[in-house]
């Protein structure tokens, strides 16, 4: 094929500080798209912030071109994109490298005006619209402010979920000209990492018998709920041992990581926790490998990357029973309400002991899927 031909998409690699979930997304389309056949591989422009650049390194692509990239203020950006009429967080970058299209274009202040070039939008989830709480006033106000200037202006809007679309058609008003995408994520991991478990082990002092949590420290990821079923459980003499690994200073929530701890303490459940905090990847996987299973007990998600981990490993996942957890799992998950912490203290008692674990499928076929799924949105 003719190098010039080859479709070309451009990545905004440029994200909230600490977002580990956005950062294994985007690793991860680059890495699907790789196992397309030659003719099917696009080129991949990603334009990033130097400040992420140690997130780039390693991903092995052959059509890859990366560019540093000075990005501007969002609400400077959006004055002059008005006066200017025209988008300027992404016009130089589609312009200046000849691209069929560019996600995700997260401000959309004007309409686009670029013609044969697809900007797809992407928002993650409408928690905020379920539980305004978990935020505070200036993020809910901006959150719903430049999502209404997508709805408004924005050709092409990604979501992760069919339960996503659901809620914007019950929630907003979807113009007919905005063209609505279900990409629904799918983790590729690294064959190649180390699989030591007695040495992880060792590192990070924990038993051989363990369930993991995978979230970062938010209030709606529900840690609660799991560490009120270990009170159960350790009253009833049978405890478990939970490993917690995430991002603990994620927006500034101590008091939520605080309580957290405290029940620990208050309940005497620190010999059955492991607070670990953010490790690296190969030790997480590795982890994940070896756990009796992993739980995933958040009240609220786009898609979820923890589960979509569990898939890539073929391991038993207990989810709470929130919609989109059993569009990712259907009947191959294990579901309990997340208010409710006996109904997690069973499922753990019951997985603590060996089950055969769940099939989801040729994941090959599954990257697959969702590598030619995410360029077939950029094609009008």
């Amino acid at each position: 094929m003719d190098q010039s031909s080859r479709f070309s998409i451009g990545i905004v690699f440029n994200f909230t500080q600490g977002w580990l979930g956005g950062v294994y997304y985007y690793q991860n389309i680059i890495k699907a798209l790789d196992y397309l056949p030659e003719e099917e591989k696009p080129e991949i422009v990603i334009f990033y912030n130097k400040e992420y650049a140690d997130y780039l390194q390693g991903i092995q692509y052959p059509y890859l071109k990366l560019i540093p990239w000075q990005f501007i203020s969002v609400y400077k950006g959006y004055l002059i994109s008005i006066l200017k009429k025209k988008n300027i967080f992404i016009h130089d970058m589609i312009t200046g490298y000849n691209l069929n299209g560019i996600y995700p274009v997260n401000d959309n202040p004007i309409r686009p005006g670029i013609q044969n070039t697809v900007g797809a939008a992407w928002f993650p989830d409408l928690q905020h619209k379920f539980f305004p709480e978990f935020f505070d006033k200036k993020r809910l106000w901006l959150r719903e402010l430049r999502l209404k200037i997508t709805l408004k202006n924005a050709t092409d809007l990604v979501v992760s979920s069919h339960d996503t679309v659901n809620h914007f058609r019950q929630l907003y008003t979807i113009p007919d000209s905005l063209r609505l995408h279900v990409l629904q994520f799918v983790s590729v991991l690294d064959t190649n990492d180390t699989d030591d478990i007695e040495k992880v082990r060792a590192l990070y002092n924990i038993p051989k018998i363990f369930f993991i949590v995978s979230n970062g420290f938010l209030k709606h990821k529900n840690h609660l709920t799991v560490l009120k079923a270990l009170k159960v459980l350790e009253r009833q003499h049978q405890p478990v041992h939970i490993v917690f690994t995430g991002r603990m200073e994620v927006y500034p929530e101590p008091s939520y990581l605080n309580q957290l701890k405290g029940f620990i303490h208050d309940n005497g459940l620190t010999p059955y926790v492991s607070l670990l905090g953010v490790i690296p990847r190969k030790d997480q996987v590795c982890m994940m490998r070896h756990a009796k299973a992993i739980v995933q007990p958040s009240k609220f998600e786009g898609w979820n990357t923890t589960i979509e981990d569990a898939k890539a490993l073929q391991l038993r996942v207990i989810a709470s029973s929130i919609a989109v957890h059993k569009e990712q799992l259907g009947d191959q998950g294990y579901y309990f309400d997340p208010d409710n912490e006996n109904e997690l203290a069973t499922l753990l008692r019951l997985h603590a002991t060996n089950e055969p674990p769940p099939f989801y499928g040729d994941h090959e076929e599954r990257i697959k899927t969702f590598a030619r799924d995410f360029i077939r949105v950029f094609q009008k």
